[in-house]
């Protein structure tokens, strides 16, 4: 316990991160570590390839996408509470529990999980998903497990089942909205920083 209030009084305003968050102290405690070892220039920020130290990123089909997330347009680096809160992403929603309006939504309830979600098919970041940046998920994703025929057949279905509004994209409620009609639950883990 000595070294977890040790670690934690490192830490600016570690409370407000974990209400923040939901993170327990031991959670931003072992997250403070694997922040710590992935910045090996000891600067207190991440760099997108500081992140290429974390094997499951690595071989992951849609890796790049998912370190791209953590950066915001023009953002070179990552501060700790920034990582949190982009893990955060990542955690169970607790979407039973009664939360105080006066309150900014958690991050990790299912609205900002799937904002998050959402993001990585929006590659051109213009809040809709298009059937090339779809087809482009696809095929990292896929690899060559599927052909191209059959990849553009599931991006055509897509479009065609998700947009509602028929601009043949998808934006963020529609996207929303076609996940609550097939009742996908998105949950996610942070295994990966294991």
């Amino acid at each position: 316990m000595g070294s977890t209030n040790s670690t934690l009084s490192k830490i600016p305003n570690v409370e407000e991160l974990m209400r923040e968050t939901g993170f327990s102290p031991a959670h931003i405690v072992r997250l403070y570590d694997r922040f710590e070892s992935l910045d090996k220039e000891k600067t207190g920020h991440l760099r997108p390839e500081d992140f290429g130290a974390i094997n499951r990123l690595a071989t992951n089909p849609i890796g790049d996408r998912i370190i791209g997330a953590f950066f915001s347009a023009g953002q070179e680096t990552l501060d700790f509470h920034s990582f949190v809160k982009i893990l955060a992403h990542f955690r169970p929603a607790e979407n039973h529990r009664l939360r105080d309006p006066s309150l900014p939504e958690p991050v990790n309830s299912r609205t900002s999980k799937l904002k998050f979600a959402f993001q990585l098919y929006d590659l051109d970041k213009d809040g809709k998903i298009s059937r090339a940046e779809l087809l482009q998920v696809l095929r990292s994703m896929m690899e060559t497990q599927v052909t191209e025929e059959q990849l553009e057949s599931i991006a055509d279905r897509t479009i065609q089942e998700a947009d509602l509004d028929r601009d043949d994209a998808i934006s963020f409620e529609e996207f929303r909205k076609s996940l609550d009609r097939v009742n996908i639950d998105h949950k996610m883990s942070i295994r990966f920083l294991r």
